[in-house]
């Protein structure tokens, strides 16, 4: 069930604090092995694609439907956030958070691509072979 722009940025800024807020709260078992780091810097990743949503909708609830996000400032901002939320926790989280969310942008390009973008079909031209 699809949802407004104002209710998906209210849902994506509220799941951004609370995975940010866990990831503080939590910190000590975080670090406890490596494969909790690792997880860590998934956990960093998905404030990357939260935190990218409520940017996405929030310009779009201010500048319209038609606004689209860019890579600079948008997209650096949210990984700039999301980094340094791993980067309180461990260095390795913030290595992995990083592989994480190129990773997360990708497959938002591709999805969006399939979803949003205008394909034209290719024009052939027939011609006759001249015998």
């Amino acid at each position: 069930m699809a949802v407004t722009s104002k209710i998906s940025f209210i849902l994506s800024a509220i799941i951004t604090v609370l995975l940010f807020s866990g990831m503080q709260m939590y910190k000590s078992w975080l670090i406890s092995s490596k494969l909790h780091i690792v997880f860590g810097g998934y956990i960093g990743s998905l404030v990357f694609l939260f935190l990218l949503t409520a940017l996405g909708n929030l310009e779009s609830i201010l500048f319209g439907k038609s606004f689209q996000m860019k890579l600079f400032p948008e997209v650096f901002m949210s990984l700039a956030v999301s980094l340094v939320a791993s980067g309180l926790i461990h260095r390795v989280a913030t290595t992995t958070c990083f592989l994480f969310s190129v990773v997360t942008l990708y497959y938002i390009n591709r999805i969006s691509q399939e979803t949003y973008s205008t394909v034209v079909p290719p024009v052939t031209v027939h011609t006759k072979k001249k015998k």
